[in-house]
């Protein structure tokens, strides 16, 4: 069958629902799963598209790619939690592979396109990479500031932790971001959501 490299990918990449995270849902009710993480990111980022710096070189159909298949690596690798620092060391080598393996299963040019997009989210040194990744950023902290936090408390999260791993990413990519950012932060800090 024609399409077999492509169907064979899609029910991989299925398994994307079985990976949980740290965050919880906005009802606090139970942990999110992966997809349901990348879908709401791309929604979030397609109503926050307008607050781009420079959002007239940014490409929102890259953009979007980007958020759907940069976490799909987490399908081999894991979710690793952005404030586990020591399961942060090598996060970037244990996902490049992932990336190659699960981005392998397509034929060319599509497996290098995907493994193109994975790798310049993961540099966020373009105008799209740098607004993806503020939206990735920004959606846990949104969760996590509008519920009991559990999260960040679970894991001794702290201030300091928060800041140096979200502020400049969210910052530079949108003012009125960076304005939420901070007005998050407060609310955080009264309602004692971190250490």
């Amino acid at each position: 069958m024609k399409i077999q490299k492509e169907i064979d990918f899609i029910l991989a990449v299925d398994a994307l629902k079985n990976v949980q995270r740290r965050n919880y849902n906005a009802d606090d009710s139970r942990r999110e799963n992966t997809a349901e993480h990348s879908w709401q990111i791309i929604i979030l980022a397609q109503i926050l598209f307008p607050y781009a710096k420079n959002n007239t070189d940014i490409n929102l159909l890259r953009v979007i790619r980007m958020l759907s298949i940069h976490d799909l690596v987490e399908i081999d690798a894991g979710d690793t939690f952005l404030f586990d620092e020591e399961g942060m060391k090598g996060k970037f080598e244990r996902e490049k592979l992932a990336a190659r393996n699960i981005f392998g299963i397509l034929d060319e040019p599509l497996s290098s396109e995907f493994y193109d997009l994975w790798i310049e989210f993961e540099e966020e040194k373009t105008p799209d990479a740098i607004f993806a990744c503020a939206i990735d950023r920004i959606m846990p902290f949104i969760l996590n500031s509008h519920t009991s936090g559990k999260s960040w408390t679970e894991a001794g999260v702290t201030e300091k932790q928060i800041r140096n791993m979200l502020e400049n990413a969210i910052c530079r990519a949108s003012d009125e971001m960076g304005e939420c950012f901070q007005l998050l932060m407060k609310k955080c800090f009264d309602e004692n959501k971190f250490s």
